[in-house]
């Protein structure tokens, strides 16, 4: 860089050019980071001893003792190296100087970042490529991208380090798409294209969830004969995923002829992120049949796809490869696990893997707080959030205290619940819907109503449904026609509102306006969800919809469940009605009978032995009827029956549910 450049040059990217040794050793010298760093621990205490004994012209000396300090994670060591070396009057070389910039960029020292720019353009050495590339990157961090670019824009020679290491200061700074550009640009140039720059452009086509960006990075890669190298496969098949391109993915990784366990758990992981957890299962046992380890990403990645009650099997499997292999005391795995076991609906293996944990984050306890109130015990969720205040230095996020807002609203802690809110600093639209939620379930109405208009929330979706969730508990129907028309007005697009409607009307005998409001939601082009509910029995998955007749075993299982109605009425209990989330035509007669979670029950009934739990997952929200009728059942044939629907796990026992009626 000459001096008319240097003049030329914006003033706030200006290095400061010493007139002489002495005044850059004063600049270090008043560093705040060298005077700080007078003192090594272990055994790089031992270096100053022998500093004065260094020849001034063994920079190679110099340079190992900067590198030192550096890849043992002591930048300020790293700059004191660099005064004496400059008081004792030795000159550093192509090597001295990036190794002290990436030391300055580390203390986040902008000014003796410029202090050694200055010295390089003095040396000489501006035109050398590491040095280059580390003032890129100092200035790049520290002062702004376009500092950044500006210096990469004037400087006189570019290789690919440098061109990487604008790639990457544009991903730093969310411009994935300056980014890309800049990376069309050096293929214009016909500059180096080498595996780190694609594996850097592979990544912002992630991000950008570009397909296009993605198939002409993926071009190129073939172009440059790079596509087998496994880092750069890797990158390409993570940007498949990421683009949502799971077909693309799986071919690209079939072609592969290398595969580490990295490449097996990224689309183990591409599975689980769409909801394909039997497939990620199945890779996963694939991985291992191949003769690839996995390590705890991979088993981290997995459990996930476990995380149901038709997979509990599968997650006490991996668990226990876990153990065998030395990762029980890997957090990321503890906290998987425990997630797994609180989703699969064996909450107490989950509070046994988190009690063993020697070492629990914020994440641990919102995991193991959530569970609680998943399986209606809030109470025990609200002692172990004050137990984490109490025994731990972790503080509480959003998460967790909405985690902690989830059990207050699980048991009915009005007062606990209104005292873990006014704690969050920030609230977001999640914590006003659960405390408006906590209100409408103690049947506080007139609180929830003045809550969400001194908030401002009147018009979110997501809190007028929780007030709705009160009215179907508490059976305030007049209430509930109100949200619902007010839900209609706010999202006339949305079928599913006037789904709600139209179950209200069924619940009420209004079948005039029923029908009225099929033809609208047919009008819309939409259908009810159905609803569905499944059963694992001997490694295979049993389904059923409402009035299914399509099993095997149909006929066993409606006799099953006429012999048991003809005892729930022996014991003079009728099952309440009730409006709820199915289709019309499904709540038009709500008769137990042919609904999807009984005929579960009655298959699991005369599958399995006597006293065996029964585990059902729904799609979609049990109907009061079917409640009652289950809590009976659970009576009548003395067995604990497990149910997992969108909003809870219901144990039902003796004849009760740990939801308490509250779902």
């Amino acid at each position: 860089m000459d001096v008319l450049s240097l003049t030329r040059m914006p003033s706030f990217l200006k290095p400061e050019i010493p007139n002489c040794t002495s005044q850059c050793k004063r600049s270090l010298g008043h560093s705040s980071h060298v005077r700080a760093s007078t003192r090594f621990p272990g055994e790089l205490a031992l270096t100053h001893k022998v500093l004065d004994e260094t020849p001034l012209s063994d920079t190679f000396a110099w340079n190992n003792l900067i590198h030192t300090h550096l890849s043992n994670r002591d930048p300020g060591g790293a700059l004191s190296i660099y005064h004496h070396m400059m008081m004792r009057g030795a000159c550093p070389d192509r090597r001295t100087l990036p190794r002290v910039l990436t030391a300055s960029r580390i203390c986040g020292d902008l000014f003796l970042g410029k202090q050694i720019h200055g010295q390089a353009i003095k040396l000489g050495f501006f035109d050398e490529h590491y040095v280059i590339t580390a003032l890129i990157e100092i200035y790049g961090r520290l002062d702004g991208i376009e500092a950044g670019k500006w210096l990469f824009d004037k400087s006189p020679r570019r290789n690919s380090v440098a061109w990487t290491m604008i790639l990457k200061l544009y991903l730093m700074e969310n411009k994935p798409d300056l980014a890309i550009n800049v990376f069309y640009q050096m293929v214009e140039l016909n500059a180096r294209i080498d595996s780190v720059v694609l594996i850097t452009a592979a990544g912002a086509c992630g991000l950008l969830k570009s397909v296009e960006h993605g198939r002409r990075v993926h071009d190129v890669a073939r172009k440059f004969r790079l596509e087998s190298d496994i880092l750069v496969s890797n990158s390409l098949l993570k940007m498949h995923i990421d683009c949502e391109r799971m077909k693309d993915a799986r071919g690209f990784f079939n072609q592969m002829t290398t595969k580490d366990v990295i490449s097996w758990t990224e689309i183990i992981c591409g599975y689980v992120k769409k909801g394909e957890f039997n497939e990620a299962l199945k890779l996963f046992r694939k991985m291992n049949m191949d003769g690839i380890k996995p390590d705890s990403l991979s088993v981290s990645s997995v459990l996930p796809a476990c995380a149901r009650t038709v997979a509990h099997k599968n997650g006490k499997e991996i668990h226990g490869y876990s153990l065998r292999n030395g990762m029980d005391n890997n957090l990321i795995v503890q906290n998987a696990t425990t997630d797994m076991y609180a989703k699969s609906g064996l909450v107490d293996y989950a509070l046994k893997v988190f009690e063993r944990m020697k070492k629990r984050d914020v994440i641990s306890w919102t995991v193991m707080i959530l569970g609680f109130s998943l399986h209606g015990k809030g109470e025990l969720g609200v002692e172990l959030f004050c137990r984490m205040e109490k025994e731990q230095r972790v503080e509480a996020d959003q998460f967790t205290y909405a985690a902690v807002l989830h059990c207050c609203t699980a048991a009915c802690m009005v007062e606990e619940g209104k005292f873990y809110f006014n704690c969050i600093k920030e609230p977001n639209i999640t914590h006003y819907a659960l405390m408006v939620s906590l209100l409408a379930r103690a049947s506080l109405f007139d609180e929830a109503r003045a809550f969400m208009e001194e908030h401002h929330i009147e018009r979110h979706a997501e809190v007028l449904r929780a007030l709705l969730d009160g009215c179907w508990m508490h059976h305030r129907r007049n209430i509930g026609k109100q949200i619902f028309e007010q839900l209609c007005d706010l999202e006339p697009l949305d079928a599913e509102n006037y789904v709600l409607l139209s179950n209200w009307y069924s619940g009420n005998g209004k079948w005039d306006l029923v029908d009225k409001l099929r033809e609208t939601i047919m009008g819309m082009g939409s259908k009810p969800k159905k609803a569905y509910s499944w059963i694992e029995f001997q490694n295979k998955v049993h389904v059923f919809g409402t009035r299914d007749i399509s099993h095997p075993r149909s006929e066993r299982i409606y006799t099953e469940l006429q012999c048991l109605m003809k005892k729930m009425k022996a014991v003079a209990q009728r099952p309440a009605s009730g409006f709820s989330f199915h289709g019309v035509d499904e709540e038009k007669e709500c008769v137990q009978i042919g609904h999807s979670e009984m005929l579960a029950l009655s298959f699991g009934l005369i599958c399995t032995q006597p006293g065996a739990t029964i585990r059902i997952t729904k799609n979609l929200r049990m109907c009061r009827g079917c409640h009652d009728s289950t809590k009976l059942v659970s009576k009548i044939v003395e067995r604990e029956i497990i149910l997992k629907d969108p909003n809870c796990f219901h144990h039902f026992k003796d004849g009760f549910c740990s939801c308490r009626d509250f779902w």
